[in-house]
């Protein structure tokens, strides 16, 4: 048994779900427990989340692992990680929410966004920011509560607004009142600079955004603050907080300029460690904030597709394709290729390299011979060929991939993790502990804590086997395959 004080608790705010883990400091998980977050959808484009559904989950899951691990004070320290630009507003004296969270998917703001583009904005705030103009980030957001919401206005009026990713707002809630907001999570606001150590006056007042309801921004690592005693028992230290495609950075192990690593979740992320140089990108990927640490930044490249896993849940829920996401695998393997069948999931817009936000998706090249087991391997090979794009913008910008490793859920499935090393002709590595978000907020938590003496000794003591996988595939198989997906994609 670990030493007292030595487990360290993740709360994992995901999109689809809330979990809360416990990791020894070998990375073995000690107790875990998951609650599924509903999903709101008003209208077509808009995505939103119930911020008390949010806190409620993640508080339940909490207390249950917990009181398995022994009680608060086995707990060294929490890690925070969370689905990114999504945004609450809420009564800063009261803490209640003021409206829905407004989720990183939603697409309302898209309108905004483009008037700002045509009247020549977007140049300056990538410069500034990272972020190109999309409503995937969350100054518009926030701008759209404001403006549209009659009880954030009047918070705002008085001054009792507060605005904040999932982060801030479960930190506000552990604590009785703290607001922060970690330099990962702040990046992804479109109102903190790369190179700036807190928001911009500049960036907030062309958003439209009260800087006075925005929280501090923090560090990864480090005593980010406390919890009250009375949620666990006794009070427990914050000491970790990261995005979740920065956490799964960490959680991989990438820690050195250069190393890359894809997450496929409910979307799927790639980010290259940059170093401690603000990326620039000539090819519509975005810069941003990997982690700080005392107030040194790293950066990372970061290439963002809206649908991955949510695709496979669409395929389940919505066309009744599949039963299970478990089936995907066998079925894509029951069939020689898809048949000539191509998917352009643009369920949500086309994210990098294209950022389309009036994208649709597409099904073509069917006839008669086509079957269900066509159509759920077309989905499964989408998930390598938007990767595709993506690696070509990446080495358009100086950062092309010698290897990729990859986590998330969907890496789980041998089939996808095969089909990306033969599509991108590249080393695949995938750990045996596919949940790598978590596993890096443990890892800044750990640290944070003073369990590890940094974060290179938290993931040689925390990351654990992995496999790998090498391109198997011909090359004009490869390129046939590639073809068809641009022809389809010139459609959209």
């Amino acid at each position: 048994m670990n030493a007292i004080g030595e487990l360290i608790l993740v709360l994992d705010a995901g999109t689809t779900s809330t979990r809360a883990i416990v990791f020894d400091r070998n990375g073995a998980v000690r107790a875990t427990a998951q609650r599924a977050l509903t999903q709101h959808y008003p209208q077509p484009g808009w995505v939103e989340h119930d911020p008390r559904e949010i806190w409620d989950l993640t508080l339940a899951s909490a207390r249950q692992v917990v009181t398995e691990a022994g009680g608060a004070d086995r707990i060294a320290g929490i890690g925070i990680t969370n689905q990114r630009e999504t945004v609450v507003a809420w009564d800063r004296q009261t803490g209640e929410p003021l409206h829905r969270a407004l989720v990183w998917q939603d697409r309302r703001t898209a309108d905004v966004c483009a008037a700002l583009r045509e009247a020549g904005h977007e140049a300056g705030v990538q410069e500034t920011t990272g972020l190109l103009l999309d409503p995937y980030f969350s100054a518009t957001k926030m701008r759209w509560l404001i403006e549209n919401e009659p009880a954030v206005r009047a918070a705002a009026a008085t001054g009792r607004l507060a605005l904040g990713t999932v982060e801030t707002w479960l930190t506000f809630k552990l604590t009785g009142g703290a607001q922060i907001s970690d330099a990962s999570n702040a990046s992804r606001t479109s109102l903190l600079p790369l190179t700036g150590a807190s928001w911009d006056t500049g960036l907030c007042d062309f958003f439209g955004v009260p800087m006075a309801a925005l929280g501090e921004v923090t560090d990864n690592a480090g005593m980010l603050g406390t919890t009250l005693a009375e949620h666990f028992g006794a009070p427990i230290a914050i000491t970790g907080m990261a995005g979740d495609q920065q956490a799964a950075t960490i959680g991989q192990g990438c820690l050195a300029p250069g190393e890359t690593k894809a997450t496929y979740g409910t979307g799927a992320f790639v980010l290259s460690n940059m170093g401690g140089a603000a990326p620039k990108s000539r090819h519509r990927l975005l810069g941003t904030v990997l982690c700080q640490i005392g107030g040194t930044r790293s950066y990372a490249l970061e290439g963002s597709v809206f649908v991955a896993g949510s695709l496979i849940q669409w395929l389940r829920d919505a066309m009744g394709l599949i039963s299970s996401t478990a089936e995907t695998e066998s079925l894509a393997r029951s069939v020689p290729d898809s048949g000539g069948v191509v998917l352009v999931p643009a369920l949500s817009g086309l994210g990098a390299p294209y950022w389309r936000p009036d994208a649709r998706a597409s099904i073509t090249g069917m006839s008669f011979s086509t079957t269900r087991a066509h159509l759920v391997r077309a989905a499964l090979e989408a998930m390598a060929l938007q990767t595709c794009d993506l690696a070509e913008a990446f080495a358009g910008d100086g950062a092309r991939w010698t290897s990729l490793r990859i986590d998330g859920g969907m890496s789980a499935n041998d089939w996808i993790a095969q089909d990306l090393a033969d599509m991108l002709d590249l080393p695949v590595e995938r750990p045996d502990f596919v949940e790598t978000t978590a596993l890096g907020a443990a890892m800044l938590a750990g640290y944070g804590a003073g369990v590890f003496a940094s974060l290179t000794e938290a993931a040689a003591e925390m990351r654990g086997r992995v496999r790998h996988f090498s391109a198997e595939l011909a090359d004009d198989v490869r390129q046939a395959r590639l073809a068809a997906w641009q022809a389809a994609l010139a459609e959209r």
